[in-house]
């Protein structure tokens, strides 16, 4: 079972050489807090909280948060699959571009079948099948930005790029952050030369999430803010555009509520959610996995996640009382929302909507679960909890939190 986090909380502390009254005062969380944390009488802390915390401990916080869902870490030297994906992303100096397996792979169509074929395993938590995929189709990507004519470099720089930053994502979900950055930075280098207006944008969205996920939200808000507002002035009248400044603006939000401000956040989403009106009225983008996630239904889901973190369950509740999630939701974001109406109801005391709300969770994302924190300590506050309705034991057997 992995590290509790008032384990990790506490040894971070020590290897600071703060008591929990000066790590209370250097982060503003209040000590009973952090002795709750420690001694396991509460399993799971609010971002904004995790965040404050962090800073006060002087780490990023992915070190208070351990490792991310289902990448487990041992503390061995990297699989082959990690280092083939870090060569690719980083491939040796000097060195030519590898020249791929098949001229049939080069072409572009094709190409970018593959790398949307990636997102969507991205998406549905394949991490492990896309660790075995992703290096070939960043090596073809790189082979096919730098052959043929100007338009047909131009067009593989664009493929390259969404390769690249779909390796980015991939690392930040492996907890290998500097990687992430290399990743992301290559992508944003490829941009330039592309063939593709909005990939910068879309890739400014994901370096704000490795900024979000290194602690630097100050960043993270004031880059995603800048890119929006570009994308809207160049893109902004078609679907893609749109897309790309919504995604943009979530994550602006994203970073201002974790750095406490709800109400700004909260004034962002609800821009953001009238917006996606705007959708219905516009040709729908060609491949919409190669373009950000932005709809109803995804501002919805990261409303009810800001309002859950922001200890607001009813608001939360609310929010996801009858929505209706779009055909381009990914499981991922539907994992999340359960998790979270699952939160809300634990929070309100309502153990029953919590454990129907995690039980569906488990039909449809077992794998998921087991191995996200979240979850974990949701079923462990339930299971030390007065009530245990049904269905509660096979949860917490499944998730090995039962005495």
């Amino acid at each position: 079972m992995a590290e509790h986090l008032g384990d990790r909380l506490a040894r971070l502390r020590r290897l600071a050489d703060l008591t929990q009254e000066g790590l209370a005062e250097r982060s503003s969380v209040s000590v009973d807090v952090i002795r709750k944390l420690e001694q396991r009488r509460k399993h799971s802390a609010r971002l904004p909280t995790l965040h404050a915390l962090s800073r006060g401990l002087g780490v990023e916080l992915t070190a208070l948060l351990g490792d991310p869902p289902g990448v487990p870490s041992t503390g061995d030297v990297e699989p082959p699959q990690l280092v083939a994906v870090r060569r690719a992303i980083m491939p040796p100096l000097f060195a030519p571009p590898a020249e791929p397996n098949g001229a049939e792979r080069l072409s572009l169509p094709l190409l970018r079948r593959e790398i949307s074929d990636g997102w969507t395993l991205y998406h549905d938590a394949e991490f492990g099948r896309l660790m075995e995929v992703l290096p070939g189709i960043i090596t073809d990507a790189r082979f096919a930005a730098a052959v043929g004519n100007a338009d047909e470099k131009a067009a593989g720089q664009a493929a390259l790029g969404k390769a690249l930053q779909l390796g980015g994502h991939l690392a930040i979900r492996l907890g290998k952050i500097d990687l992430a950055l290399s990743a992301l930075e290559r992508a944003m280098n490829a941009a330039a030369d592309s063939s593709d207006p909005l990939l910068s944008g879309m890739i400014s969205n994901s370096v704000a999430w490795n900024y979000q996920r290194q602690n630097r939200l100050d960043d993270a808000e004031h880059l995603a803010v800048y890119a929006a507002d570009a994308v809207e002035k160049e893109q902004g009248n078609t679907a893609e555009g749109l897309r790309v400044w919504g995604g943009l603006v979530m994550s602006a939000a994203t970073s201002a509520a974790r750095s406490g401000d709800y109400d700004k956040a909260s004034e962002m989403m609800t821009t953001a959610e009238n917006a996606t009106r705007r959708l219905a009225t516009l040709p729908p983008p060609i491949d919409g996995k190669m373009v950000s996630v932005f709809s109803r239904s995804s501002v919805r889901i990261e409303r009810v996640r800001l309002a859950v973190q922001h200890a607001r369950p009813e608001e939360a509740l609310n929010l996801a009382k009858g929505m209706r999630l779009s055909a381009d939701t990914p499981p991922s974001w539907r994992t999340w929302l359960l998790l979270d109406v699952a939160r809300a109801h634990a929070d309100l005391g309502n153990a029953e909507g919590a454990v129907k709300a995690l039980e569906r969770l488990r039909q449809i994302a077992p794998a998921w679960m087991r191995h996200h924190t979240l979850a974990v300590a949701i079923v462990s506050d339930l299971w030390a909890g007065p009530a245990r309705p049904p269905g509660l034991r096979k949860l917490a057997d499944f998730l090995g939190v039962a005495n």
